[in-house]
C-alpha cells in the first residue's frame, strides 16, 4: 500500500513539474497597447476595403460577334455584313450595345437579341433594340439599357426565362451570354425571319484582369501581410 501510495504522489509530481516546464517554454508577449489595437484595426480595414472596392469597380463582361446571312437558321443569301459587340455590366446591372452593318439585301424592318439556344438552332426574342433604325439598309447602333427596367425585356421572356421579374430576366440573359445562347437577329423586308445572325461570344482578351483590379489585389495582399507581422509584435492577451 506504501508503494502503490508513493507511486501515485510520484505520478503528481512528476505531472506538476512537466506543466510547470510547460508553462515556463511558453513566450512571454510584449504588453498590450492600444496603439498597438488601433494599428491592427486599421490594417484589416484597409485590407477589407481593397477587396471591396476591387470588386466593386470589376469591368464589364464583353461579347462580340460577326454577322452574315450564312449564320441564320436556315442561312440565306444576303452580301449583308455586320459586327456587335455586348457589354455586360453585373455591377451597374446595363447591358449595351454596339452594332455596325452594311449591304443588306432588304431594309430593315426590325433588330432583336433572341435567347436562349446554342449556335446555329432559333429561339424567341429577349430584347428588343429600341430605337433601331428601320428602311435601311446599312447604318450604326448603339444604345445603353437598364436591365432593371422590366420594359426592357420581350414580354415573353419576361414571363417564361425571367420569372415575370426583371431581376430573374437580367440574370437569365447573363447566364445564356455566358454559355453561348444569345444571338442578334437583323430583320428586313426581304428575308423577315432575319437576313444576318451573329452568335455572340465572350471577347477575346476577357478574364485577364485589369492593371487598376491588379493594383487593388496587390494592396489587399500587402495590407494582410502586415496584417500577420503586426500579429507577431502587437499580439492579443487573454
Amino acid at each position: 500500500m506504501n508503494c502503490l501510495k508513493n507511486n501515485k504522489l510520484l505520478a503528481l509530481a512528476l505531472l506538476m513539474l512537466g506543466l510547470r516546464q510547460r508553462r515556463r517554454a511558453i513566450p512571454r508577449w510584449p504588453p498590450w497597447h492600444e496603439a498597438c489595437a488601433m494599428k491592427r484595426l486599421g490594417v484589416r480595414l484597409l485590407a477589407c476595403l481593397a477587396l471591396t472596392v476591387g470588386s466593386a469597380w470589376a469591368a464589364p463582361e464583353y461579347y462580340s460577334a460577326t454577322l452574315s446571312g450564312l449564320n441564320e437558321s436556315p442561312p440565306v443569301v444576303s452580301l449583308g455584313t455586320g459586327t456587335v459587340q455586348i457589354g455586360y455590366d453585373a455591377a451597374a446591372q446595363t447591358l449595351s450595345v454596339d452594332l455596325d452593318f452594311a449591304n443588306l439585301v432588304g431594309t430593315t424592318v426590325a433588330a432583336h437579341l433572341h435567347c436562349c439556344s446554342a449556335p446555329g438552332a432559333n429561339s424567341g426574342v429577349a430584347v428588343g433594340l429600341v430605337g433601331f433604325a428601320s428602311g435601311v439598309t446599312g447604318a450604326t447602333y448603339s444604345r445603353l439599357f437598364d436591365l432593371t427596367d422590366a420594359s426592357v425585356f420581350a414580354s415573353g421572356f419576361l414571363a417564361g426565362e425571367g420569372g415575370g421579374t426583371a431581376a430573374g430576366a437580367a440574370m437569365a440573359l447573363a447566364s445564356a451570354l455566358a454559355n453561348g445562347q444569345v444571338y442578334l437577329n437583323i430583320h428586313t423586308t426581304v428575308h423577315p425571319g432575319g437576313e444576318i445572325r451573329g452568335d455572340l461570344a465572350l471577347a477575346r482578351g476577357q478574364g485577364v484582369p485589369e492593371p487598376g483590379a491588379l493594383a487593388l489585389l496587390a494592396l489587399a495582399l500587402m495590407a494582410l501581410a502586415l496584417t500577420r507581422r503586426d500579429g507577431r509584435v502587437c499580439p492579443v492577451r487573454l
